[in-house]
């Protein structure tokens, strides 16, 4: 007989005083056909979010010492008592038939995994501009029928699954990539993740140039970590463009080739050339996004220079940080 869906909800918070009332407020509105429960767990937090949540019946609350998402959404799955555990982060608020998207595709048996999708209602300029990337690479994953990753921010797996693979890799200590390790390892085994651009959930991005860039520097650094574990994946997934890589690779050229110029001064045309290849690779998704935003648009090659050195940096740092780690083993 197929298996009864039922879901369990996780979210993990870290002082999240500010959104998790939003958060709860859009999970117990859910209109869905399927059983749930609400699992909130609270990693360590040390501002008001445990009294918020006890405000919300029927929301199990769940308390430990700050140990990072990953142990705080693994501690949720080992407490879900339903055949799916869904997780979403505690500043998302759910549209009104998110579960019920996210567990629908689970209905076929072959599936293990659905990932849902971000929407975001801001008007500041960084935040439109980090939705916009997200939204390219989602029309991506939606061209494929099954996917290699799905991001924990709304994310649901057969629990059978979840706990085969043991859950999320609590070696990565933020927010940091066990997702993308997490969702290597399903496919990897041969099970089947779907894409459901129908599962929405509204989020708030960051709103600063910097915080923006501080992102893309440590997901650039922890990329490493994923990449050790998953050799093959360094071609290529079904999330990942390929014009990022090829951006990476041109600031490494450039800087060797400044480098160069040190000591044979022509090396400073290649340098120019290579500057100039960089800012028209970021043509293509500037010209997207100009159809969609305007300023966007506009800006997008700058953008896409500055992100490229900065995901650089968080590479060479995140090298370097991975073989300092296996000296000390």
């Amino acid at each position: 007989m197929p298996e009864k869906i039922n879901a369990s909800i996780v979210v993990p918070v870290h002082n999240g005083g500010k959104t998790i009332a939003a958060c709860l407020e859009s999970l117990l509105g859910q209109k869905t056909g399927y059983p749930y429960e609400i699992i909130v767990v609270n990693d360590g937090s040390t501002d008001n979010t445990a009294e918020l949540v006890k405000r919300f019946k029927g929301v199990k609350l769940i308390s430990q010492r700050q140990q990072g998402p990953a142990a705080a959404r693994n501690n949720g799955a080992r407490n879900a008592k339903n055949s799916v555990v869904v997780f979403v982060d505690s500043d998302c608020v759910a549209e009104e038939n998110w579960l019920q998207e996210m567990l629908k595709p689970l209905e076929d048996e072959s599936i293990a995994g659905v990932q849902g999708r971000y929407k975001s209602l801001q008007r500041e300029f960084v935040a439109r501009l980090i939705q916009l990337e997200i939204e390219q690479r989602h029309d991506k994953m939606a061209a494929r029928k099954f996917i290699d990753f799905i991001g924990s921010f709304s994310a649901s797996y057969r629990k059978s699954v979840f706990q085969e693979m043991n859950g999320f890799d609590t070696s990565f200590p933020t927010a940091s990539g066990e997702d993308t390790d997490l969702s290597f390892r399903i496919a990897r085994k041969g099970y089947k993740l779907f894409f459901n651009p129908r599962a929405v959930v509204v989020h708030r991005h960051p709103s600063s140039f910097y915080k923006y860039l501080k992102v893309k520097f440590y997901r650039a650094f922890w990329r490493v970590k994923v990449y050790g574990k998953h050799k093959g994946k360094i071609a290529g997934d079904s999330y990942t463009g390929q014009a990022v890589k090829a951006q990476i690779g041109l600031v490494f050229l450039l800087a060797v080739s400044l480098a160069a110029a040190v000591f044979v001064p022509i090396a400073l045309y290649a340098a120019g050339l290579l500057a100039l290849l960089l800012f028209l690779s970021g043509m293509p998704f500037a010209a997207w996004a100009f159809r969609r935003d305007k300023a966007v648009g506009l800006a997008a090659p700058f953008v896409i220079v500055a992100r490229s050195v900065v995901f650089s940096a968080g590479l060479v740092l995140g090298i370097v940080n991975q073989l300092r780690s296996r000296g000390k083993q």
